[in-house]
């Protein structure tokens, strides 16, 4: 048995999902365990095309709040608030420098764009492991990390403040 077979072997397609995954990473997670590593690479750079540019009344607001300083990459992550209470996260990351950085935002985005803070807020602790596993990318972790934990902070806040009013635009969030 390759390597790369006892690999998928040891961590099955059908492995039980986590209940605190929104169902669309679940799916993610269950089709990069199938690849392999060649095809991992190419589903992470069709992934890093996938992610929403940064829109134009985000671009012109003080990055300070938003800044993620523990990456290696400079990402910048904005929360919007939807009327119906949901959220909307976008990015600024520079897709062609940082595939893979790209990548992890597009996919995590796609669970918990348009849910509920608590969407957000309840991802596994173990999120990244999960998303880089096999892929060999353990450098970044560190700043992938810090990137969902400013994502469950940024959603934690407008949660709180949930009362407040029905549409609110990322402003600056509170340290």
């Amino acid at each position: 048995m390759s390597d790369e077979n006892s690999r998928a072997a040891a961590t099955p397609a059908t492995a039980e999902p986590n209940p605190n995954l929104p169902p669309s990473l679940a799916k993610t997670l269950r089709q990069f365990r199938m690849l392999g590593r060649e095809e991992k690479m190419a589903a992470l750079l069709a992934w890093s095309k996938k992610l929403e540019p940064l829109p134009e009344r985000l671009a012109a607001l003080d990055r300070t709040g938003f800044t993620v300083p523990e990456c290696q990459t400079r990402v910048d992550l904005f929360p919007e608030r939807n009327a119906d209470g949901t959220l909307h996260f976008y990015a600024d990351v520079n897709a062609r420098q940082s595939p893979t950085v790209a990548a992890v935002l597009a996919i995590v985005f796609a669970g918990v764009n348009d849910q509920p803070p608590s969407t957000t807020t309840s991802l596994p602790s173990d999120i990244v492991r999960l998303l880089m596993q096999d892929i060999g990318l353990g450098t970044r972790e560190v700043g992938l990390n810090a990137m969902i934990a400013r994502l469950r902070r940024h959603a934690a806040e407008i949660e709180a403040g949930s009362s407040v009013g029905a549409s609110t635009s990322a402003t600056a969030p509170t340290s």
